[in-house]
């Protein structure tokens, strides 16, 4: 079959989209594949995080009540993360600082202040944070794993040149041309007059491996042994995948003047937060059942 003319396919596996869209339009009001699918997410975590938290016997009004708060404020923060770190754009911007509908959501600044929600959330109405921690991120990383699919209908998320089984080929005229650097611009391709640039699709190795959290965190749920648990190897098992998943990205936000990706250097403190607060925690849960 012959994907010369197509808006993106995967050579090595000979599947392709010949005109990508990424967004409807009923009634004239244009709504984004980003955002329906960050809705399907974010539903079905809900969903998943009520059912655990009733299945430990808890009311999962509280869990609903504080998902309303936190979907509000995760996507102030997601907003918030992408600009500071993009803040050499957008001081000479700053009309589109608020501008959410044309792109520019950075997921680690929705987690950040998803646990900054819970945490003075659970405080006001004195319930534990692990409590609702620890069934808030099975749905977190299911909704993770869903809304990452955006990026491939907005044709972004992508990594460096491979030629690779998975390799994605994509026109580079769909492409927002900011996030054309480094080695993908050195392996254009062009077909039949058009230009192609062949990456990882980075945002499919998130997904897969979101998804693969997402049902080990389901296995633990149900045998931890300390509350907070479940959370922080959410933390830790999440910022292993993103720590290698982002050092294969093309696009990825940088500290100001270096070349250090902020979200590698900040999954690689998760990781080690992880493993040392379990340890912590498993520590002191020995201890109390010794009755030392």
């Amino acid at each position: 079959m012959d994907f010369a003319n197509y808006d993106i396919y995967f050579p090595h596996l000979g599947i392709g989209i010949e005109h990508l869209r990424n967004s409807i339009s009923p009634f004239g009001f244009r709504i984004a594949f980003y955002g329906i699918l960050i809705g399907i997410g974010m539903i079905l975590g809900i969903l998943v995080a009520s059912l655990d938290y009733r299945r430990r016997g808890r009311n999962p009004d509280e869990i609903q009540d504080f998902a309303l708060y936190a979907i509000i404020f995760s996507v102030l923060g997601a907003r918030a993360y992408y600009v500071i770190f993009q803040w050499d754009y957008y001081s000479q911007h700053p009309a589109e600082i608020l501008a959410i509908r044309n792109g520019g959501l950075a997921i680690y600044g929705g987690v950040l202040a998803a646990i900054l929600s819970c945490a003075v959330f659970t405080r006001l109405r004195k319930l534990s944070f692990f409590d609702i921690a620890d069934s808030g991120v099975l749905g977190l990383i299911l909704g993770q794993a869903i809304g990452r699919w955006g990026n491939f209908f907005n044709a972004e998320a992508f990594g460096g040149y491979t030629d690779s089984l998975l390799a994605m080929r994509i026109r580079q005229s769909i492409v927002n041309p900011n996030m054309l650097g480094g080695d993908v611009m050195q392996h254009i391709r062009h077909i039949d007059g058009v230009d192609y640039i062949q990456v990882h699709p980075t945002f499919l190795y998130e997904s897969c491996w979101n998804l693969l959290v997402f049902l080990l965190l389901l296995f633990f749920s149900r045998r931890k042994k300390f509350e907070g648990e479940i959370f922080f190897l959410y933390l830790g098992l999440y910022g292993l995948g993103r720590f290698f998943i982002e050092g294969l990205r093309a696009d990825s936000l940088l500290f100001f003047g270096t070349g250090i990706a902020v979200s590698q250097a900040l999954s690689l403190l998760l990781v080690l937060l992880s493993i040392v607060s379990i340890g912590v925690l498993w520590y002191n849960k020995t201890r109390s059942q010794a009755g030392v």
